[in-house]
Order: C-alpha cells, then sequence, then structure tokens
C-alpha cells in the first residue's frame, strides 16, 4: 500500500457578473479529496455526500481521468497503475458552485503531492484548464480568493488577490440541476458591440472596486449582458431573484457560473437577502435554499 494524502478543495462561483470566462472566486464550501496510487492496475473509489448516487466509480470518474492525465504529464503512468480515491463532498452538484473543478483540481493536487511536487501551482493550472476546457473555476480552487484568468496561445495565466471589502457571499440554492453543456448551448456565437463594451466597463470596475475597496461602485458592477440574458429562460424567476436581493441590501447579484445557483455579494443583513432569495425564487414554484459563505483565501490545500 503506498502513501495516502487527503486535500481539501474550495467551491467557486465563475464569471462573478460581468467576467465571463475569466472571473472566478473561490468560496467557504468543500470537497475533501484522500488519494493512495497504487502500482497494481486497481481502482477503488468512494464517495459520500453530494452527488453520491451520480458520480461514476469506475474509470469514466474525473478525479481518476485526471490523476491519470497528470501521471502522464510527470512520466509516472508505469510506476503507479491504480489509485484508492476517497471522495467527500459539500459542493452541490451541477449548481454551478465549481464541482467538477473541485474533483479535477483535488485530483491533481493529491497526485502531484505524492509524486513530490513536480508541477508548481501554474503548472497544476494548466492541466486542469487542459481538462476543463476553461480556467474560470479552475484558477480559484487553486489559487484561492478572487482570480482574473486569461488564455495566451491556449497557455493559461491568471493572478489571485482577496477584496479590501468584508465580503460575504449568500448563495441561493435551487433544487433542480443545470448541465455545464445546456447553459453553453444557449448562448449566441456573436454578441452587439454595445453588449461587449457594457461588460468590458464593469469587469473592470469589479476588479478596481474590491482591490480599492470602494463598496459604492459595486452596485454596477455585476451586471452584466453576455451570458445572463440568454440563460435567464433556463432559471425560473432568475431576474425576480436579483431584484429581491438587491431590496434586501445586496451590493450585486449574478449567476453563479453556468447556474443555476445565484450568487449574491454583500457585507451585512446575509439572513434577510437569503430568504428573498428563496422567497422570490418559490414565487415561481422553484424549491431553494441558501447558503452564507466566506471567500476562501487558501485554495487546494493538504489536510493534516
Amino acid at each position: 500500500m503506498g502513501r495516502t494524502i487527503k486535500i481539501r478543495v474550495p467551491g467557486t462561483s465563475a464569471n462573478c457578473g460581468p467576467g465571463f470566462d475569466c472571473l472566478g472566486v473561490s468560496c467557504t464550501i468543500y470537497n475533501d479529496m484522500e488519494l493512495t496510487l497504487l502500482q497494481e492496475p486497481e481502482l477503488q473509489i468512494f464517495v459520500e455526500g453530494e452527488g453520491a448516487d451520480n458520480i461514476p466509480t469506475d474509470d469514466r470518474n474525473l478525479a481518476w481521468k485526471s490523476i491519470q492525465k497528470l501521471l502522464c504529464s510527470c512520466h509516472a503512468e508505469e510506476e503507479y497503475k491504480g489509485a484508492i480515491i476517497r471522495m467527500k463532498n459539500g459542493i452541490p452538484l451541477s449548481r454551478g458552485l465549481g464541482s467538477s473543478a473541485a474533483a479535477i483540481v483535488g485530483a491533481l493536487k493529491a497526485a502531484n503531492v505524492l509524486l513530490g511536487n513536480p508541477l508548481d501551482r501554474r503548472g497544476l493550472l494548466k492541466i486542469a484548464t487542459e481538462i476543463e476546457g476553461h480556467p474560470d473555476n479552475v484558477a480559484p480552487a487553486i489559487f484561492g480568493g478572487f482570480t482574473v484568468s486569461l488564455l495566451n496561445d491556449g497557455i493559461p495565466d491568471c493572478f489571485s488577490f482577496m477584496p479590501r471589502i468584508p465580503l460575504n457571499l449568500v448563495v441561493a440554492v435551487p433544487d433542480f440541476h443545470l448541465s455545464t453543456k445546456a447553459a453553453r448551448s444557449a448562448l449566441p456565437l456573436e454578441v452587439p458591440l454595445k453588449d461587449a463594451v457594457f461588460n468590458v466597463g464593469r469587469a473592470a470596475l469589479l476588479v478596481g472596486a474590491l482591490l480599492k475597496g470602494n463598496a459604492a461602485f459595486l452596485r454596477n458592477a455585476f451586471d452584466d449582458a453576455l451570458h445572463q440574458p440568454y440563460r435567464a429562460k433556463l432559471i425560473p424567476g432568475m431576474y425576480d431573484v436579483f431584484h429581491s436581493a438587491r431590496e434586501a441590501g445586496a451590493l450585486g447579484v449574478a449567476m453563479s457560473g453556468a447556474g443555476p445557483c445565484i450568487i449574491a455579494y454583500a457585507t451585512d443583513g446575509m439572513e434577510a437577502i437569503g430568504l428573498a432569495m428563496t422567497e422570490a425564487f418559490h414565487r415561481h414554484e422553484v424549491e431553494a435554499r441558501f447558503l452564507t459563505l466566506g471567500i476562501d483565501k487558501r485554495g487546494a490545500h493538504i489536510v493534516k
């Protein structure tokens, strides 16, 4: 039996309103992954918590596929042909809180540690982005905080920061799944120039306000014209939930990733905001609960 490592990975929210495919934030909700690499071609996968009945426990498992990709990248696939993987999931599945990114990052981080850390965090970001397709969720899962990510000739890069505003994240979690594929298919191939300009201004304003610590500018900074208007039809009552959150005191509101979770950003009054959001969903015959989260500072890390 080989050495075992346990990794904790935060959930994430991508886009953050106007930052389509480039902004993300790490949240204080977590998946734990325990990994043992085996020299024998044997695979055992155990899942508990969120998604336990829906996550494959064979070679289709995303965590195992991610481990295999890292082993190949580090030329260790002949040394380690199997694994024991134990997953304890706190992140809701297919809700826009980065459950797939957490599986990928947890697996890559765990395998990398067991191999003696041949890759730094940017090396892990590169492989995670290749698996996920874009860096907006995997970057905050690796680095923590808010992240701004981009691709240079297919190579991801990002910087992370903690805002100078004591933000809390109030997440309304509706009782239905929404696949990223379905959410992507709702988007147009082209958008009007005025909508692109709209988003560029607000994404810049959002990052600047968070770094400067000026909460007054956040009230207009989370608005979006590139993806939320096209995906609204997939989430009953979405704009009513937005309005209710703002009326209850939220500084800004946005779809979390590709949805269907809706995330409100606030410094106080989180209980009232959460109740207002779930009540708005109920008016549209959608059952929902809410979570009050903070911003995770560490990203994926070893649990002793």
